[in-house]
């Protein structure tokens, strides 16, 4: 049993704020590490819950990021407060950050490291940082930012994912390298075989959505019925969520993309097989070998379908 919590800080989340927040025991808890389908899987819970391809308000207000430092604290726990419907909460908080609560369903996603990755530098580069540093400002001051937290990272492409694979481990710092990406799945990896535990894989949504969107109700306890799974599904495909980017992007109430539509960038797997040189690709391996058991590797890599 989980009897204290690790604190997590970073320029962007406070895992400290999840203090605040009094648990239900029908919430559900959405964990990835950034940039590995986070979105898509509260689009996915969200469709799941309401039954509906046509959503009730922002994702942001539906599915509140509650670390997020761009909002007031006690904004986010008035809002989740209010809610009527069954809660679903972001989060990018490791396991061991998180209050465990035996009601809870906590709901992990995985990507391959490597696409997680590059899938950043495009988030970076859509972020609208001035905004973002404003919207920080006003909820808690900027007085405690480190300026290496925003140093820009080298322009090599080669050099950039040497850098994030030699990156430090998962420190209060929240450091975002692989070996912090490796260890964030490895808190849920570990209490996997825990009942009110599911891990979800990136690589399995894009294999079988329909499959995995049928999973995800069993493991919620929700009936769906027949008729209503081919839209559910449609809603929750790549093309139709950037098509819906104003609504379903995260925190577009505080304008932190340049372009909303550009936050659903590609969503392909492999793209680093283009960008990464034989010599990086070798060492990314064994840094995966010396950080992770096999089993964990394979998964965090193919998923659960092997694709």
């Amino acid at each position: 049993m989980q009897t204290e919590r690790r604190h997590y800080k970073s320029f962007i989340d406070d895992s400290a704020r999840w203090d605040a927040l009094t648990l239900r025991d029908d919430d559900i808890i959405i964990a990835t590490p950034s940039k590995s389908g986070t979105t898509w899987m509260q689009q996915c819970v969200s469709l799941v819950l309401f039954q509906s391809a046509d959503p009730p308000a922002p994702m942001a207000l539906r599915s509140p990021w509650l670390d997020m430092l761009t909002w007031p604290l006690d904004e986010v726990i008035e809002l989740l407060d209010a809610q009527t419907h069954r809660r679903f909460i972001k989060t990018h908080t490791p396991l061991d950050g998180l209050p465990w609560d035996e009601r809870v369903t906590y709901v992990c996603v995985a990507r391959d490291p490597r696409d997680a990755s590059l899938s950043m530098e495009n988030h970076m580069a859509n972020m609208n940082m001035e905004n973002a540093l404003a919207a920080r400002e006003r909820a808690v001051g900027n007085e405690d930012l480190d300026p290496s937290m925003l140093v820009p990272p080298p322009a090599d492409p080669n050099e950039r994912f040497r850098a994030w694979v030699d990156g430090v481990g998962a420190d209060e710092a929240r450091n975002m390298g692989l070996p912090a990406v490796l260890a964030q799945v490895q808190t849920f990896w570990d209490r996997r075989d825990e009942p009110n535990v599911a891990l979800f894989h990136y690589s399995d949504l894009k294999a079988d959505l329909a499959g995995q969107m049928r999973r995800l109700a069993e493991v919620l306890g929700v009936e769906v019925p027949e008729s209503r799974w081919a839209e559910l599904v449609h809603a929750a495909t790549f093309d139709q969520m950037k098509a819906n980017a104003d609504l379903l992007a995260p925190d577009t109430t505080h304008a932190l993309w340049k372009d909303n539509s550009e936050f659903f960038h590609k969503g392909t797997s492999g793209r680093w097989r283009d960008v990464v040189n034989d010599e990086n690709v070798a060492h990314y391996d064994a840094r995966v070998a010396e950080l992770v058991e096999p089993e964990l590797a394979r998964w965090v890599h193919h998923g659960w379908l092997g694709r």
